[in-house]
């Protein structure tokens, strides 16, 4: 997409591109095609705060509108529409420059004809403020869609607004020092140098105070510090595989996990398979950073193809899920995920589960792994599992809701019997 004639550093630019990026979202894509990459370098940084903040605020923007538009706009417009709005909520002290930035980029979206459509809407949204805010709905005022939130009620009644409230914020930024190459004291010292402050957490973690572009992480490029949060980096550390052990991951990509195994015993035989394999080939670049190796091969985990007579000591079966625990991170999930998709999904994570058990080895372990926060994909599937396995046993089990330091997973560490 050819960027308009506007300066490239300008903030006109980061909302057309920022803009063009929400549209496609809301036709139903997923930020992990990668498009914001394409933005260029000078307009990215603003443009993705943009695009992340204001799917973060999920139904807001959109119900702070209403009152203001009589119809709703073109696409293009709504979206920048629902930008400017999270520009002038996160910045409210350069409102004068967000909305003439804004009018700027409207110039160049759906023919250029809205212009003054959304100058007259962002100044009565200043205006309005304090109004608009107070008759706002519940589901807006959550940042949530009503099902998820009912769900949410129901599995944790005590606490299910601290999971809203902590799904709303930006994710923290965390790192896993490769221990192969370097040594947690050492990845910290230099860190401190580069003026990032960080603690450690757990064996190998590191959690920064502030997130920062991973350019600016001193031993990235050389396979010393890897980006992971918290929670996933429990994965492998329940798991735990014998020395030397064979172990699959079964749905390996984009490799965080993978790497994590391999960096704990660099003697596993590992295999990881992923359904995709340009998936794949991101596996391959990242275990090649980190100066690591492993088995990968494009395989369906559900259907091993050819593959069955294979066992395994340790399985990962970090398995397709609704991403709710990680929606904050990703999220896009709000926005693209429908209610009956958790129950595809949990069809889908049984038939993973059966499939996979079959490839473990008697005396074996799998860990069942999902970044999801809702029963039906967690606890349910892994009782059912338990109810029709005679040979199976439950030998750990683990949730993490989302929090200030980590995204939400949930781990289950099944053992095989004779």
């Amino acid at each position: 997409m050819t960027s308009p004639p506007l300066p490239p550093d300008s903030l006109a630019l980061a909302f057309w591109h920022a803009a063009n990026s929400l549209v496609r979202v809301m036709a139903g894509q997923s930020l992990a095609d990668g498009f914001l990459q394409n933005i260029p370098a000078a307009a990215r940084p603003e443009a993705q705060d943009m695009v992340y903040g204001s799917l973060r605020r999920y139904g807001q923007g959109e119900a702070l509108l209403s009152p203001l538009l009589r119809n709703m706009p073109r696409p293009g417009i709504l979206a920048l529409l629902l930008l400017a709005i999270y520009r002038l909520e996160s910045r409210p002290d350069t409102a004068y420059t967000i909305v003439n930035q804004a009018v700027a980029a409207a110039a160049f979206l759906e023919g250029g004809r809205y212009k003054s459509l959304t100058n007259g809407v962002l100044r009565q949204f200043l205006r309005r403020r304090e109004e608009l805010f107070a008759a706002l709905p519940e589901s807006a005022r959550l940042c949530h869609p009503d099902w998820w939130v009912a769900r949410l009620k129901v599995a944790y009644p005590k606490v299910w607004s601290e999971i809203i409230e902590a799904g709303n914020q930006p994710p923290p930024m965390a790192l896993r020092v490769n221990l192969c190459r370097t040594n947690r004291e050492a990845s910290l010292e230099r860190l401190q140098e580069a003026g990032i402050n960080a603690e450690p957490r757990e064996k190998c973690g590191i959690l920064l105070k502030r997130p920062v572009p991973i350019e600016r992480l001193p031993g990235f490029q050389e396979g010393e510090l890897s980006v992971q949060d918290l929670g996933a980096q429990r994965a492998a550390q329940i798991l735990m595989p014998r020395k030397g052990g064979r172990v699959l991951d079964a749905c390996a990509a984009p490799g965080g996990k993978t790497a994590h195994l391999l960096e704990q015993d660099d003697n596993l035989s590992l295999v990881a398979e992923d359904i995709d394999p340009s998936r794949c080939q991101r596996i391959r670049e990242n275990l090649a950073r980190l100066g690591l190796s492993a088995e990968i091969r494009a395989a369906c985990a559900t259907r091993p193809a050819g593959q069955t007579e294979e066992r395994f000591d340790a399985i990962l079966a970090d398995v397709p899920c609704s991403a709710s625990g990680v929606a904050r991170r990703f999220p896009d999930v709000k926005w693209l995920r429908r209610e009956a998709d958790i129950v595809s999904f949990a069809k889908i994570q049984a038939r993973i589960l059966s499939a996979l058990w079959f490839r473990l080895q008697a005396g074996g372990k799998l860990l069942y792994a999902t970044c999801s926060v809702f029963p039906q994909e967690n606890e349910n599937q892994i009782r059912r599992f338990l109810k029709q396995s005679p040979n199976a046993s439950l030998q750990h089990e683990e949730h993490l809701l989302p929090n200030a330091e980590h995204d939400g997973f949930y781990y289950a560490l099944l053992q095989k019997h004779d």
